[in-house]
């Protein structure tokens, strides 16, 4: 979106300026170049349907049911889920407008927040033994194909565009460590660009039979080149997350796509008695609250698993 001619919103009490033209100069005044563009989309996306779902609506005109007839509106066709973003989305404008004085009361209290059903979830994760069927069918054959996106992946549990992201540099096979600090930009047109956040850098630890495999395929290849980046490619997730979905069904294990490799190598790690720090570190989060959050199905499987050996461990004190 072009931040050309776009100024900060007036303060000049309420307005008749329409709400999605508000909430556009919003955006360009407070999101963009402060958010990462994944973001921004989801800004961009939600005046995209304002827009069509009340594109006569004015700032002076909204209250309270007028917001509830939005969200009711974007409800029809979305899971409760994406409703709710939606709204945040919107939520942190309308407040500003609020505080600025274009607004005469808080339109967003008490939303009520629905949503057609959820559909059927695709399953996140692999088990150990339907991962060993999936690592068996790849075809390893020396080429930079994305079945080895898919081996290291699964092996060290890196995001999509930190595996992109890779160069022969990065790889300390005597240590057998894997150097992450940089992604592909393989969203915005390419590129090297920073991890996602600054504790995504990290050092990975890596097994002898990934050192093996991996110091052959890189071998002849320029140390800073991207390993699985051809020159003047555009690299699109849907093609590896096709190839995977055929390997997964090659396999006869169940489809998965991408980011369930880094679930499936983080689930198998905690499974296994890793502790979730070493597991939080390895993944890049930010901190071990992010991985309880999102592993907490796991984490309360574990859970479950130490009360029961606590309680055979108090039964043989007497």
């Amino acid at each position: 979106m072009s931040t050309q001619g776009s100024s900060a919103p007036s303060s000049s009490g309420p307005s008749s300026a329409l709400v999605a033209d508000w909430y556009e100069q919003w955006i360009a005044t407070y999101k963009v170049g402060a958010v990462q563009r994944v973001t921004l989309g989801k800004y961009t996306m939600a005046l995209k349907r304002l827009r069509e779902i009340a594109p006569d609506l004015r700032l002076a005109d909204l209250d309270r049911m007028a917001y509830q007839r939005i969200i009711n509106a974007y409800a029809v066709d979305h899971e409760k889920a994406t409703v709710t973003d939606f709204h945040h989305c919107l939520k942190g404008a309308l407040l500003d407008a609020l505080d600025e004085g274009l607004l005469e009361r808080d339109p967003t209290r008490k939303v009520v927040l629905k949503g057609k059903p959820p559909g059927k979830k695709k399953q996140k994760y692999l088990s150990v033994y339907e991962l060993q069927s999936l690592l068996r069918v790849l075809k390893l054959d020396g080429e930079h194909n994305w079945d080895w996106c898919i081996l290291i992946a699964a092996k060290t549990g890196l995001r999509f565009a930190e595996v992109l992201g890779l160069t022969p540099a990065d790889f300390d096979f005597e240590r057998q460590l894997l150097n992450v600090d940089k992604t592909w930009d393989y969203k915005g047109g390419g590129g090297f660009k920073p991890t996602k956040t600054g504790s995504s850098v990290r050092k990975v630890t890596i097994d002898w039979q990934m050192v093996g495999r991996l110091s052959v395929l890189t071998k002849d290849m320029p140390p800073d080149d991207p390993i699985f980046v051809p020159k003047d490619c555009t690299i699109y997730n849907s093609t590896v997350n096709g190839v995977l979905a055929r390997r997964c069904k090659e396999a006869e294990v169940p489809v998965i796509g991408f980011h369930g490799l880094r679930h499936t190598h983080a689930s198998m790690l905690l499974a296994s008695g890793v502790s979730i720090a070493s597991v939080s570190r390895r993944l890049g989060h930010a901190s071990i609250d992010i991985t309880q959050k999102v592993y907490l199905h796991v984490v309360k499987e574990l859970e479950s698993k130490d009360t029961d050996a606590i309680m055979r461990s108090m039964a043989t004190l007497l």
